[in-house]
């Protein structure tokens, strides 16, 4: 049974990642111009700062050194975390996301931009919000009903700490 190169890296690499208590969310092998490269992307429930993303990526530069994974050809490793407009494939995805402005496409048409408030193992409690000034209604949704799901970038939205220490600043005054 051949595998491909991702497969091998992944097998490889995987075990690696998770001792970092990091999950490994995806692997790519790419030519640039003469070079190659290998890019990781990382990511964890409590999220991945630079100094995690550090260690890990020392720990695997280390393990692809010590074996011919990546062959004898120069390579350039490039680790990460998904990004802000991560596309959300897998359940741990969407309970990540808790809290997040999500564009869903839906497999009946149509696209519904909502905030998750839970996920669970059937599907999703969400937001939408009201337009033109309505209130924002509560909507149940299947992942069976999702084709496709992004976080979508808020840049405007104020998060919970902050509207908390909002509202206290007023209560003193």
């Amino acid at each position: 049974m051949s595998t491909t190169q991702s497969e091998r890296l992944r097998e490889l690499l995987e075990p690696l990642v998770s001792s970092q208590g990091l999950d490994l969310e995806e692997i790519a092998v790419d030519s640039v111009g003469r070079r190659r490269v290998l890019r990781v992307v990382v990511d964890s429930d409590t999220g991945a700062d630079l100094d995690r993303i550090a260690d890990v990526s020392r720990a695997l530069s280390a393990k692809l050194d010590d074996t011919d994974a990546m062959g004898s050809a120069e390579y350039t490793l490039e680790v990460g975390t998904p990004g802000a407009e991560r596309l959300l494939t897998e359940h741990r995805h969407y309970v990540r996301a808790t809290g997040r402005l999500v564009r869903f496409q839906l497999a009946e048409g149509g696209e519904l931009v909502a905030r998750i408030l839970k996920a669970d193992d059937d599907g999703l409690d969400l937001e939408v919000p009201g337009v033109k000034g309505r209130k924002a209604t509560a909507r149940r949704l299947a992942f069976d009903d999702i084709t496709r799901a992004r976080v979508q970038v808020e840049f405007n939205r104020k998060d919970d700490a902050s509207e908390k220490k909002d509202d206290k600043k007023e209560e003193e005054a």
